[in-house]
Parts: C-alpha cells; structure tokens; sequence
C-alpha cells in the first residue's frame, strides 16, 4: 500500500503532494487542488491511502483507497 501525503509548504506558501514521503511530486496553490490530486492518484494505484496534514504535521484527515 502506498501513502500519498499532503503537507503544507511554508516556504512557497502552497500544499505539496508526496509519494510514501519521499520528493514531492509538485505544489499545489491551495490545500483542496493538492487533495484532489493525492486522491486522483491514490485512486489509480489502489490499494493506496491519502494522508493530510496540518501546519504543525500532525495527520488531521486519512483516506483508504
């Protein structure tokens, strides 16, 4: 099972999209689009988990797919 996170970037001030937390796939202006994408492909490489983070990185949401 793959996890795809989804953390914020304090740096650039946008979300990024990782893959079993290794380098971030690409970042995301806002926080629903980086979601969206780390479900697309969640969804494309089942069984998978999205994982989302708050600004502290603590796990505020998890979603089996």
């Amino acid at each position: 099972m793959n996890d795809y996170s989804v953390v914020p970037d304090k740096g650039v001030n946008g979300w990024i999209v990782k893959i079993q937390d290794v380098a971030p796939t690409e970042t995301y202006p806002s926080r629903a689009e980086a979601i969206a994408e780390a479900e697309r492909l969640a969804k494309e490489d089942s069984p998978s988990r999205v994982l989302v983070y708050d600004s502290k990185l603590e796990i505020e949401e998890k979603k089996s797919f």
